[in-house]
């Protein structure tokens, strides 16, 4: 039976380390696969991290196969989410627009064109006056045309919260809010425990999730995650009549860093300054906010002047090739068997449940059909944090190391 919400548990089928999106609905994976005790330990509160501030933003069009593959899967399940749970993370099929400026913009769009395509997604090429028809907020002839994906979308991260949270109840697995992990125990190069600031819990599976503090998650096992955090700024505008969602798809603009999407008759925009060394920042950064304002009104003259009416920050987790970790934990004297590693590289809401579904079956029997888990395991890594893998060209301008130099 699943344990007592009174109780510590001593056991466990399955330990799941951190209450965000990815270590939410992994331990709903687990549990909806047949595992009867699964605990969930946060050292604060359910998506009290970047899991509840995030943008929201679910795009398909990545710029790799596996971007592409987890965007889908995680698509698919937030459209499920209402029959299956009750309840849903609130998603809504607006369109995504990436715009080309330069012909080199270009010949990269349909490149990867070629390859989403491939993948099954439906993906368009939109000319410079058809992307000004779909798109009128945006300055007629700004740009050379660009790709879009109707079925993309956004979702709303505080409901996302809730829906694993309920999703959790209803999978009886046992959360453990305000309890740290301290390390791990193990035998012959296997993990028999987890070592908690409430006590030790026994088990042979755990799963290590913690956004951008994964890093220091695993340096308490001996486990050398390159997994970074950096500032991530968000604003919404005051409403305004050009931004009815009818007329106002999303739009990733790459050379700036910058997206962004209907929101109370407002537009939601979104940034990260490519110049911040990474570390801990939640509070705003009103000079760079303004420079972001400025591209904006460029590209959206609707939006300037326009009063905001939220503005927040949170620090959102990367990964030096902008690519999800999904493997075996390893530590300096090999694979430790029964440890699975899961980090969606700052793409939390867009690749979360992909991710967490592909760690979950990771746990249970080492292989997962979300995708082609083959390469992003941690022995991508050299001891410094070097990929062997190129980045995924379709991502916020993280910066190029984990930590200051």
């Amino acid at each position: 039976m699943p344990v007592a919400r009174s109780e510590f548990p001593k056991t466990a089928d399955a330990v799941v380390v951190g209450g965000g999106t990815i270590g939410g609905w992994c331990a709903y994976f687990l549990a909806k696969a047949g595992l009867r005790d699964v605990v969930v330990i946060e050292k604060d509160r359910l998506g009290q991290g970047a899991s509840s501030r995030a943008a929201g933003i679910v795009r398909s069009q990545g710029g790799t196969r596996w971007a592409v593959d987890l965007a889908e899967w995680s698509r698919a399940f937030y459209l499920s989410q209402r029959d299956e749970l009750g309840v849903d993370s609130g998603f809504t099929a607006q369109g995504y627009f990436l715009p080309c400026f330069t012909a080199a913009d270009v010949a990269a769009a349909e490149s990867r064109m070629a390859m989403q395509r491939e993948a099954g997604l439906a993906v368009e090429w939109l000319d410079s006056d058809e992307a000004d028809r779909r798109n009128p907020t945006m300055r007629p002839g700004a740009t050379l045309g660009g790709t879009f994906f109707a079925g993309d979308g956004y979702i709303t991260p505080p409901r996302n919260v809730l829906a694993y949270a309920v999703a959790l109840a209803q999978a009886g697995v046992a959360v453990r809010e305000g309890v740290r992990f301290t390390g791990l125990a193990a035998a012959g190069g296997r993990v028999t425990g987890v070592e908690t600031s409430a006590g030790a819990i026994t088990t042979e599976r755990v799963v290590l999730t913690g956004g951008p503090t994964l890093a220091a998650v695993g340096a308490l096992a001996g486990i050398n995650i390159p997994v970074g955090g950096v500032r991530h700024q968000v604003a919404v505008t005051e409403p305004h009549p050009e931004f009815e969602p009818s007329r106002l798809p999303m739009v990733f603009d790459l050379v700036a860093g910058l997206y962004w999407r209907p929101e109370e008759r407002g537009l939601l925009f979104g940034m990260s300054n490519p110049d911040e060394p990474p570390g801990k920042a939640r509070e705003i950064d009103y000079a760079y906010l303004d420079k972001v304002r400025q591209r904006l009104a460029e590209l959206v003259p609707a939006s300037d002047g326009l009063g905001l009416r939220r503005t927040w920050a949170a620090t959102i987790d990367f990964t030096p090739d902008h690519l999800p970790i999904l493997g075996p934990a390893i530590t300096a004297d090999g694979v430790l068997a029964g440890v699975t590693v899961a980090a969606p590289g700052g793409h939390g809401m867009m690749w979360g449940p992909g991710v967490a579904r592909a760690a979950a079956d990771l746990a249970l029997g080492g292989t997962t059909t979300v995708t082609d888990t083959t390469d992003l395991g941690l022995d991508r890594f050299d001891a410094d944090g070097n990929s062997r893998l190129d980045a995924d060209p379709i991502a916020l301008p993280f910066p190029e190391r984990t930590a200051s130099r």
